[in-house]
């Protein structure tokens, strides 16, 4: 499915297109490349124009962190499926995840926005995870009953992820033992 379809269709109709994703062979390969890759690089860009080109070494680890995250969360997703009822499948996860964050990531251009862009952005996170909510029973096959609670653990485990990587890209970008003071690593 081309890339403009499959963000069109998650956002506007995510309950009809999480069987089509179900369906659809993939690989971790087309999932990054095809989708990852291109939609996480809307809000690093968005910044990057917004701070005149400034922060490109701050948008780029923002990027790779981005990426990082959504690896690391879909290895969450498929290790603690079985104890809300679902099944292992790492591709399955990954897809879940990189196609639930799609909302986030679009609304990632409002960030040229000063304060309403990241209104904006909060609110398009919270629907990545009715969306995650939606496609979890479908590509996870975890029952109906246990969904809210697997939701409920992901977006925890996904805020204490963004949480822990972000304090390390403030330890990197300002760097030295100002950066590990901050990371609660120096006292």
């Amino acid at each position: 499915m081309a890339l403009i379809d499959r963000v069109k269709n998650i956002l506007l109709t995510p309950k009809a297109e999480w069987p089509t994703i179900a369906g659809e062979a993939a690989t971790v390969q087309s999932i990054f490349v095809g989708y990852v890759l291109i939609l996480a690089a809307i809000g690093p860009l968005a910044l990057l124009i917004a701070t005149g080109f400034l922060g490109f070494e701050f948008a780029l680890l923002r990027y790779i962190i981005t990426l990082v995250i959504v690896l690391l969360l879909a290895l969450i997703v498929d290790a603690i499926a079985p104890a809300f009822g679902g099944e292992k499948n790492f591709v399955q996860s990954l897809k879940l995840t990189a196609y639930s964050l799609t909302a986030g990531w679009v609304a990632g251009i409002f960030l040229l926005l000063p304060w309403i862009g990241a209104i904006i952005a909060l609110f398009a996170l919270i629907y990545s995870c009715y969306t995650f909510y939606l496609g979890a029973p479908v590509l996870k096959k975890c029952t109906p009953e246990k969904a809210v609670g697997f939701v409920v653990v992901v977006i925890v485990c996904g805020i204490v992820l963004g949480y822990v990587l972000n304090r390390l890209l403030l330890s990197l970008v300002l760097g030295g033992m100002a950066g590990m003071s901050g990371f609660g690593m120096i006292r």
